[in-house]
């Protein structure tokens, strides 16, 4: 097996977890790419890595099937080093008067148990390490009347970063969370509104949404030596929202 570092990241195939994917695999990390229905671009974003001469794996899972995943892992690489939890989805907006509880809880399910037990997994497979949730900056600004549940969600994830990080310090894993703010990814389509950014971008101080790999690399400085003494923090990536 490769001497490589290891980083598994959570809906790796697409948007931030695709440009995250891509810079691990320049700065020499293996890649273990999840995925839960989208596999044609989680094996395009595969084969990119591949070309930078690093190894790329693909692992279908949605967060009931996180045990499966860490199995399937197990018998394909020898090691991890980093998480990236970036798994997450949005529903098309709506008040809270509009949401159901199959709609919530489908949300809590996907960004706050997969999060959960995803962590849970890897730091059994940890020596040392570190652990980057993606969050939102949605959880500061409650997103009322559009993504109230996706933000409460986000919220829920804030919260763990700060207690896991104090829960798994003295094992040397590191949490900490990068929260975007308007980025240019599909997860806009997904909530209903393709164009959002364009939208809303003219609120923001930098006056521009931003890109994937612009989080990307606040992800990868979190996840590296270079915030060593960093645990429990947030980098907001958002524009000066």
């Amino acid at each position: 097996m490769s001497s490589n570092p290891v980083v598994l990241i959570t809906g790796g195939g697409r948007g931030i977890g695709a440009a995250t994917a891509k810079l691990f695999a320049k700065h020499g990390y293996d890649v273990c790419i999840n995925y839960k229905s989208d596999q044609q671009s989680a094996e395009q974003v595969a084969k990119e890595i591949e070309k930078q001469g690093v190894k790329a794996h693909t692992f279908q899972a949605d967060e009931q099937q996180v045990m499966a995943m860490f199995a399937a892992l197990d018998s394909t690489v020898s090691r991890l080093d980093i998480l990236v939890n970036n798994a997450a989805m949005m529903k098309p907006q709506m008040s809270l008067l509009e949401m159901d509880a199959a709609r919530i809880n489908a949300i809590l399910s996907c960004n706050v148990t997969g999060a959960f037990l995803c962590a849970r997994e890897a730091i059994k497979r940890m020596h040392k390490g570190s652990i980057v949730n993606v969050s939102s900056g949605a959880s500061r600004t409650g997103s009322a009347n559009e993504y109230l549940d996706y933000a409460a969600s986000k919220g829920a994830l804030d919260t763990f970063t700060i207690g896991l990080a104090k829960e798994i310090a003295s094992m040397g894993i590191r949490v900490n969370a990068v929260r975007p703010g308007l980025i240019y990814t599909d997860m806009h389509r997904d909530g209903g509104e393709a164009n959002r950014v364009d939208r809303l971008k003219s609120k923001l101080p930098l006056g521009r949404g931003g890109e994937a790999d612009e989080v990307a690399k606040a992800i990868y400085f979190l996840a590296s030596e270079h915030a060593s003494f960093t645990t429990g923090s947030f980098v907001d990536v958002s524009g000066g929202l």
